[in-house]
């Protein structure tokens, strides 16, 4: 290699840290929540990734805050014990059995995740939201229908994940709540992430998911929205217009803003370094949903 193509590698990598360099001082001190699921959570080297990228956001000032879901582990094992995954409206249909399947699941990957985040040199503490009854639930009915142990979030107990934070801890939270009964609940990993962020006043949230962000039209590629208001969203949400998987995606994005976190992000977890691309480049990826009376 020449010195002048070294030369300009060094300068771009230079320029790189420059462009980032306001954004590291803007959220220095910030909380940002991930939802961490999709194809990120069961690929190894972007599984990597994305916790490589989690410990920079650390290393720089800011305040991750992981919440995760484990959707394919818990269905994988429901058929490795014979059991059918059901769903309804997007949401898993939870009996006893499952219920006891998925607290199990969703604990091992939870502490699968610290051990990743440990071995990059950052201190995390992993915790379901029935640690500290983080997570208050009462049982979720779909349309009246009863679709067992699966839970609505009625409140969020932060003491913990703040003790976490003023620490110097990155919480890893897995979607499991309990009732005033302390009967144990699974909740949508999504909803979760929602709650938790608005209840945390987050600078941002992030999901990771496996789709380049919101299209209006999903087998148009060029229909990619890449910056939406809240107003915008609820337009096309009351007009039919976003349907399917993402029809509650947006809506949980539409939720966290308008309960208070400054901005939401749909970002390609497939990509490598989505994360930092969004966060500390001057053109981001994906799809913002921001507040209407904002000015961009």
């Amino acid at each position: 290699m020449s010195d002048t193509i070294k030369c300009k590698e060094v300068e771009y990598k230079a320029n790189v840290l420059i462009e980032a360099l306001p954004y590291i001082q803007k959220f220095k001190g910030k909380i940002v929540v991930i939802k961490y699921g999709g194809s990120a959570m069961v690929d190894s080297e972007l599984k990597e990734n994305v916790m490589k990228n989690v410990a920079l956001l650390k290393s720089v000032g800011m305040l991750p805050v992981i919440v995760h879901g484990g959707g394919n582990e818990i269905s994988k094992w429901s058929k490795y014990k014979g059991l059918e995954s059901e769903f309804y409206k997007g949401l898993r249909v939870t009996d006893a059995e499952t219920m006891e399947i998925a607290e199990m699941v969703l604990g091992s990957v939870n502490k699968g995740l610290v051990g990743y985040m440990e071995s990059m040199g950052v201190k995390a503490v992993g915790l379901s939201g029935k640690d500290g009854f983080t997570i208050e639930v009462t049982k979720k009915y779909v349309d009246g229908k009863d679709i067992g142990f699966v839970g609505d979030i009625i409140k969020i107990n932060t003491d913990l994940i703040y003790t976490l934070l003023n620490n110097g801890y990155i919480p890893v939270i897995c979607p499991i709540g309990m009732d005033k009964d302390y009967e144990t609940y699974n909740i949508n990993a999504d909803e979760a992430a929602g709650a938790i962020a608005v209840a945390l006043e987050a600078e941002k949230l992030a999901f990771l998911t496996d789709t380049e962000g919101f299209y209006l039209d999903f087998d148009d590629k060029s229909s990619l929205i890449s910056r939406i208001s809240v107003d915008e969203a609820e337009k096309l949400i009351e007009e039919g217009k976003i349907e399917g998987g993402m029809l509650p995606k947006i809506q949980n994005c539409v939720s966290a803003v308008k309960g208070g976190v400054k901005r939401v992000h749909i970002l390609d977890g497939r990509k490598l370094h989505s994360i930092l691309l969004e966060i500390f480049t001057n053109k981001g990826i994906g799809t913002l949903i921001y507040r209407s009376e904002e000015i961009l």
